[in-house]
């Protein structure tokens, strides 16, 4: 016999149970760009600290596979209750289970099961090969292992539970926990126990009957409320006892002997290290001689000749004059594109070399530079050559920065940032240090190496040249070798390569444009109604508290949960992940359908108070002092599918459901002698649906111009159309819609108010009946992705689906449902795309009195001259109805008025 608690043969940590401790009861972390790391932190923290500790000869870090278990099987209910995973948890997953990997560590995960049922069977394993295990873990389900060669460990509390501390813990010892959890039940994962039966009725119970089996034959010796309880619940305990017990016989693909500890693949721990900014951990790797990035070309080879004279600049400029391409970047006081003043400029013509041109740094000290004007003379005709390519990262900004300085930058060839985003819009993040490493493996200068981080921070042109130059050289020089690594890329697939000359690359200067145009918003306008929603916010508490016979903070979950389901009784939806009854917004949505005024009073005042926040307090405050007028920023690598995004105001998240919302748009207005044109694509996923699948009834129902979802009520409940209910043409705008984004018949069921699932799979049935090519379409695309491992849309945009083949019929079944939807919403993103690019040909050639000034999913907003309206309207309708021809016509509807919202 050998192995202990503190010298254990087998170390087997649920790390499903720490992921999410750690995310609730660690400080939140995240990287400098915002993405969240905390958890990450804290569940590798404890995997290392417990594997130096005890140094076992087996090690699995054991995780629930995504989507159902045998459990949901038995149970449809089982776990119910629980909210939906936050994203900021989701984000953290693949990184966490990349990092475990890299340590050496191995992981398991088991389609079908969780954790806890894989950490049996390996438990039943080592217990059969006399192998003591330690099993790490805050589940208090796991104690029903525990014996004399298996005990827990919560490293959170250190506390250490053997057969003796499981029943000092719970009242009963290991061989009697299923009883004990199937009595009281379990909230959390909506097991039902016994009603009203706590840990002291179990405990009471099962000291004086023995066993659970023992306590339900002496059912009708039990008096009381609670003896009532239990006898009304026999004939449901034993299918608790089963969703509560451990399964101990899982089919693992590797034997216990298979999980041992390897050495780390120090390469990857560093770039993970430094891509999650765990510097800490990564000078702890490097210290000890290792880790240390394989660079294909290191920082220190880039030469960054700084120019301080006039002979150098000349010398340089001849280079770029010479080059077949000119990289080149910008260095400035800030990311606010309209704010930023600049510091200096970096060019790279080859590999291995740049310059930098400072003209404002500021430091004492900083030696003389050229000015600005004097630079602008000589590489300003440079940038302005429409016949000097020019290449870089992330170009859109450094166009608005030096167009605010003078300099109208032509001749953009390439963007590393877009040649990455075109290859594989999934790949990764499509920065420049992150490029850096992914596709050559090197690891950049980052900003706060050389100015700093958080409250010490300074602007770049209090950064001293020695380390300003080596900074701003190898920008402009790694994003000329990305482009010789990615291009070549791209030239291979010449439906990606259109995608990007065609699109993506004219796109650039177009939304430069739009951002430095910006919009006119109406401060008074928005003060206005934030007083009214913060009027209506008072009146909102007063009458909350009201319903809850007494005053209360309508911000803190903990007194809500009280308030509503303790004192006034109501039923309790879903739990979170700490067991407590949830008061998220889909909970108090049910209760307020249900007819409960405090969860409806509740969620208008956070939907209003969202508002005020978000957009009338905020939007005056992002006025440019300049311009008078709100510049966003359009992201062309960011969502997955090609749609544009817009953040510094975020354009897309503007509310439209409410009245509330809406008003907002008002306060977008037109200047005097002006209005504002929107024009807007009608059901443009629909149009493409059906051109992709070639159906002829429903291109023959859009192609006719009627009322395309009461048509499709007729097709599928076999009526004429003018005897189409406005019930029936609901279901069919909800499967049209809905099968867009492969909705299934549980999903429908749901969105047409809970109806039977057989109802609804009847309607998507006669749905296809009548449009066989629908479905002829979805199957062709699901067969092409999991072939292919791709979907394109109609121009060539390709979307990688990397879990079409998974084994896990959930992610295959969310990457079967986005291979057909993502076509249609990436044609789309095309289609506007190239709508804007003709559209701002026309207003550059012809230059009407017309300005594009925002894009907002498939709407274009235009400031128009008001006497020049119908004819700016005629030319932007004709050009966005042919910026693609379909099977069907592109409908684009266009409206007009002094704001935003009389424009729809």
């Amino acid at each position: 016999m050998s192995g202990s608690a503190e010298n254990p043969d087998v170390i087997l940590i649920d790390g499903s149970s720490y992921l999410y401790r750690a995310f609730h009861a660690l400080p939140p972390l995240t990287t400098g760009d915002g993405r969240p790391t905390g958890a990450i932190k804290g569940v590798v923290s404890m995997v290392k600290k417990l594997v130096q500790e005890h140094a076992p000869r087996y090690l699995a870090v054991v995780f629930d596979a995504s989507g159902t278990t045998f459990r949901h099987e038995l149970y449809a209910e089982y776990k119910a209750n629980r909210e939906k995973m936050p994203d900021e948890l989701r984000a953290q997953i693949e990184p966490l289970h990349a990092l475990i990997r890299a340590l050496g560590y191995p992981l398991v995960s088991v389609t079908g099961v969780e954790a806890d049922d894989v950490i049996g069977t390996l438990v039943a394993r080592a217990r059969a090969a006399d192998l003591y295990t330690l099993v790490s873990t805050g589940d208090k389900d796991l104690a029903q292992l525990v014996d004399n060669r298996c005990a827990l460990i919560n490293t959170m509390s250190n506390q250490l539970l053997d057969p003796a501390g499981v029943e000092k813990k719970f009242g009963v010892g290991p061989d009697r926990i299923i009883d004990y959890l199937t009595l009281i039940g379990d909230s959390s994962d909506n097991i039902p126990g016994v009603p009203k039966v706590g840990p002291k009725t179990a405990l009471k119970w099962l000291s004086a009957h023995g066993t659970l089996d023992q306590i339900i034959a002496s059912a009708d010796q039990i008096t009381g409320k609670v003896g009532e309880n239990l006898r009304n619940a026999l004939d449901q305990l034993p299918l608790s006892r089963e969703l509560v017990r451990i399964r101990c016989d899982v089919e693992l693909e590797e034997p216990l002997e298979a999980l041992v500890p390897q050495s780390p693949d120090q390469s990857s721990l560093a770039k993970m290290y430094q891509d999650l900014e765990f510097r800490a951990w990564l000078a702890e790797l490097q210290e000890n001689g290792a880790g240390e990035p394989a660079p294909a070309q290191s920082s220190e080879t880039v030469e960054t000749e700084v120019v301080l004279d006039a002979a150098t600049l000349s010398r340089w400029a001849d280079q770029c004059r010479e080059a077949e391409l000119v990289a080149f970047d910008t260095e400035t006081t800030s990311l606010n594109y309209m704010q930023a003043q600049l510091v200096g400029i970096s060019l790279s013509v080859a590999p291995g070399q740049a310059a930098y041109i400072p003209v404002a740094h500021a430091y004492e000290g900083a030696p003389q530079q050229l000015s600005w004007e004097q630079v602008r003379e000589v590489i300003g005709p440079i940038l302005e050559d429409p016949d000097c390519p020019k290449a870089g990262q992330h170009l859109k900004y450094d166009l608005n920065v030096l167009s605010r300085h003078g300099v109208e930058v032509a001749g953009v060839a390439h963007d590393s940032m877009l040649q990455s985003y075109v290859l594989d819009s999934t790949a990764g993040r499509h920065d420049l240090d992150s490029l850096a490493s992914r596709v050559l493996g090197r690891q950049t200068i980052s900003f706060e190496e050389v100015a700093g981080k958080g409250a010490k921070q300074i602007t770049f042109d209090q950064v001293a040249l020695e380390q300003a130059a080596p900074y701003a050289g190898e920008d402009a020089e790694v994003s000329l070798c990305l482009h010789r690594k990615l291009w070549p890329q791209l030239q291979e697939v010449p439906g990606l390569c259109s995608v990007y000359e065609s699109l993506e690359i004219p796109l650039v200067p177009v939304l430069s444009r739009m951002e430095r145009a910006g919009t006119l918003i109406d401060p008074d306008c928005l003060r206005a109604q934030s007083a009214e929603i913060s009027t209506r916010l008072e009146a909102l508490e007063t009458e909350a508290h009201e319903a809850a016979g007494g005053a209360f903070n309508l911000s803190s979950p903990k007194q809500l949960q009280e308030i509503l389901f303790q004192r006034m009784g109501m039923p309790q939806r879903h739990k979170t992940p700490g067991g407590k009854p949830s008061t998220a917004e889909n909970v108090l949505q049910e209760l307020a359908d249900e007819g409960y005024e405090l969860p409806q009073l509740i969620l208008e005042h956070r939907g209003l108070a969202k508002l005020r926040n978000t957009y009338t307090d905020r939007l005056p405050e992002q006025i440019d002092p300049e311009t008078g007028r709100l510049h966003t920023s359009y992201h062309q690598a960011v969502a997955a599918t090609g749609r544009l995004s817009s953040s510094d105001p975020n354009l897309q998240n503007i509310p439209i459901r409410t009245a509330a919302g809406r008003r907002v748009r008002q306060a977008f207005v037109a200047p005097p002698g002006r209005v504002l044109l929107s024009a807007d694509y009608s059901q443009i996923e629909l149009r493409i649906m059906a051109h992709l699948s070639g159906d002829e009834n429903l291109c023959s129902a859009l192609r006719s111009g009627e009322d395309v979802h009461r048509a499709t009520a007729a097709e599928v409940f076999r009526v004429p159309v003018a005897e189409v209910a406005d019930e029936d043409r609901r279901v069919a705008k909800a499967i049209n819609f809905g099968l867009i984004y492969g909705m299934s018949a549980f999903g429908l069921a749901r969105q047409l108010g809970g109806i039977p699932r057989n109802e609804a799979q009847g309607y998507i049935d006669r749905y296809f009946e009548r449009y066989p090519g629908v479905r002829d379409y979805m199957d062709r695309t699901r067969a092409q992705a999991k072939e292919n491992g791709y979907v394109e849309t109609l121009f060539g945009r390709r979307l990688h689906l990397r879990e079409i083949s998974a084994r896990n019929p959930a992610r295959r079944q969310a990457a079967e449902r986005a291979a057909i939807n993502a076509p249609m919403q990436g044609t789309a993103a095309d289609i506007i795309k190239r709508a804007m690019l003709s559209v701002d040909a026309w207003i550059r050639e012809k230059q009407p009195p017309a300005l594009m000034v925002m894009q907002v999913h498939d709407e274009l907003v235009f400031e128009v001259d008001s006497d020049a309206l119908d004819e700016c309207r005629a030319e932007i309708v004709s050009r966005m109805s042919a910026a693609a021809e379909l099977e069907v016509p592109l409908i684009v509807a266009a409206g007009s008025g002094a704001n935003w919202d009389d424009a729809h």
